[in-house]
């Protein structure tokens, strides 16, 4: 669980205090409580063991080395995100009499090599030859983590330096990781040259100055992006994207700006909700926002509720810069964020918001049954929706202008709400959107023939080989393509051997689902990139992987779980193989039948081109082709 307010320690102690914890045998137990209490989850064995392996070892150098009154902060866990560092030493530096900090990454590793020539990437025997990050990227990516998202450190990077502790390893063990030069805030030390890493501490930390107030005032940071990490993101996503906006996009754009300048000068707070169907271009003015925002210095974070689509952002609009791609968070980061916390919290695809945030691993005492829409509306002065209704596609999701405003009446907070009219998806072609949404009830009318629109092309194949076909020809001309369907098939997991099984099965035709997690199974990419990688082809995306997310050409198959029968769809629930839709008393016949409309109009809005559609049932077939 995501934690986004007071910082989170599983323990705190004087060095002193540690060491007696780990003699009394209580270290371990209060840290397990603490995390299931802060996190619903109770420690895996191997995280017990490395407590059990490794902080006895640092309490002991630090004690024989005089600093059994400085302060440790053992799994210290980094702001808006689940990382933890496994310690932070807090003291008074030296020279200036200024809180410092050093954080310790510690390593149980007898020896580590380097991956392949990559010098970032090592592997270690006891992981079987997976290769992980290079100890010194890990603990300086915290580092600098910690300086963008506490603003109590800005320009203060020299108060808070990061150490990699192989307290197991040999010099020789570790010979290949030494092409990592040293900085001077970021170092790696082995057990081997055990007073070298003394001798650093005591270059930042004072052995006869208790770290409690030091500690006190690591605590009591407040969380937000600092005044650098703006100053980055400014220049990576307005000064390197040229986002052109126009008409609806511009006024949405100027009113966010025009309700944040006022929520500086008169101390208040608004909401603005922006509305649009499927390539409206809400992306573009979070992400124009997003960047200006920066610019100006405004405290400002981009949050979903997609995991693809948030990884998709960091990929694209970070450009490999990761302190930029740390600004894309999650509905669900902002539990327990200050109120007003942040100038602004831009919230792309908000009709994927929850009823909670709350989820598995949250405790029982936890489950406060806040709505996950106060919190989002709570963390800014001018919290952002930008929306389309007709793509809440799960149950439980209540993103819609209605429960938006509703929620903010209840607080008495004006809404700005702006609906875009002009399509940039689908080629520009607003008939098409208009056609799929009275095709599938969504807009009243009932279906209409497709009259055709020189900016999108529209077709009706006679079969899944037939639709392959016609993508790949398209694909070989330099366009993307890819094949969705309706959520109708087993999902299974890859073969031992790494394959992807087959399961979307259709007259002889088979082809696999998307990767379901996030590493590339046999050549195909992981989830997350599906759609924008080019090995994404070879695979059948599903509603869950498809949403957010545009590609030239479209195929979209219709599975037996949406049907027409005469004059109207009939949703059959005992054809969906959806995880989500399994349980009647929670999702209704009703709701089941608006939902797999939403999603089947998802699906078919992803094209900017042209669309293939294909249904498994040869009624609904003839019905589609009939209206062409």
């Amino acid at each position: 669980m995501l934690r986004g307010g007071p910082i989170v320690v599983l323990l705190r102690q004087s060095i002193d205090g540690l060491r007696s914890l780990f003699e009394s045998d209580s270290a371990v137990e209060q840290m397990m409580g603490r995390m299931l209490a802060t996190t619903g989850r109770r420690p895996s064995d191997g995280e017990i063991r490395a407590w059990h392996a490794s902080l006895p070892v640092l309490a002991n150098d630090l004690i024989s080395a005089g600093f059994g009154d400085l302060d440790i902060l053992v799994e210290h866990q980094l702001p808006l995100t689940s990382r933890r560092v496994d310690a932070v030493l807090a003291g008074q530096h030296p020279k200036t009499g200024s809180a410092s900090y050093v954080l310790v990454e510690l390593k149980q590793w007898s020896g580590a090599e380097v991956y392949e020539g990559d010098a970032g990437l090592v592997t270690v025997d006891a992981y079987g030859g997976r290769p992980v990050l290079h100890p010194m990227d890990q603990v300086s990516g915290y580092r600098d983590y910690m300086l963008d998202f506490l603003p109590g450190l800005d320009g203060r990077g020299d108060a808070v330096a990061a150490v990699a502790y192989l307290h197991n390893a040999t010099e020789h063990g570790i010979r290949g990781l030494r092409d990592r030069r040293p900085t001077e805030f970021v170092r790696m030390f082995t057990g081997e040259r055990k007073g070298d890493f003394v001798d650093f501490l005591r270059e930042r930390l004072d052995p006869a100055t208790p770290g409690t107030q030091a500690a006190d005032q690591l605590l009591a940071l407040k969380s937000g992006p600092s005044r650098q990490l703006l100053a980055v993101a400014a220049e990576e996503i307005r000064e390197r994207e040229q986002f052109v906006l126009l008409d609806q996009q511009k006024i949405a754009y100027e009113i966010v700006l025009h309700e944040v300048e006022r929520a500086r000068e008169a101390d208040t707070k608004s909401i603005v909700v922006v509305t649009g169907g499927p390539g409206t271009g809400k992306s573009v003015i979070a992400l124009s926002l997003l960047g200006e925002l920066a610019r100006q210095g405004r405290t400002v974070l981009h949050a979903t509720g997609s995991q693809s689509f948030t990884k998709t952002l960091r990929k694209v609009a970070g450009k490999g810069s990761t302190r930029v791609q740390s600004m894309f968070k999650y509905f669900n980061s902002f539990m327990d964020a200050e109120r007003n916390g942040l100038d602004v919290l831009i919230l792309d695809e908000a009709h994927r918001i929850r009823e909670t945030s709350a989820n598995r691993y949250t405790k029982a005492a936890a489950r406060t049954g806040r709505p996950q829409v106060d919190e989002l509306i709570a963390a800014a002065r001018v919290p952002v929706f930008l929306l389309d209704e007709n793509q809440v596609v799960r149950p439980g999701e209540l993103g819609t202008v209605d429960e938006i405003e509703s929620f903010a009446a209840g607080l008495g907070l004006k809404v700005h709400r702006i609906s875009l009219d002009d399509q940039f998806r689908c080629g520009g072609s607003e008939s098409y959107v208009r056609w799929v949404q009275r095709l599938l009830g969504l807009s009243p009318g009932g279906p209409v023939p497709w009259e055709g629109d020189t900016n999108f092309s529209l077709d009706v194949v006679d079969s899944p080989q037939e639709m392959e076909s016609r993508l790949s020809l398209e694909a070989n001309k330099g366009f993307t393509a890819r094949m969705t369907a309706g959520f109708c098939w087993p999902w299974s997991d890859p073969e031992r051997d790494g394959r992807l099984v087959p399961d979307v099965v259709i007259d002889g035709w088979q082809h696999p689902w998307n990767v379901k997690g996030e590493r590339a199974v046999g050549g195909a990419p992981p989830s997350a990139l599906w759609a924008s990688d080019p090995a994404g082809f070879g695979q059948v995306g599903c509603i869950y992987t498809a949403q957010g997310f545009e590609y030239d050409w479209n195929g979209v198959i219709f599975g037996p779980d949406l049907v027409w029968r005469t004059d109207r769809w009939i949703a059959v629930r005992a054809a969906s193989k959806d995880p989500a839709f399994r349980n009647s008393s929670r999702v209704s016949d009703d709701e089941f039948d608006r939902l797999i409309r939403n999603v089947y109009k998802v699906l078919m809005t992803r094209g900017m081109v042209g669309t293939f559609l294909y249904s498994t049932d040869p009624e609904t077939r003839s019905f589609l082709r009939g209206l062409l």
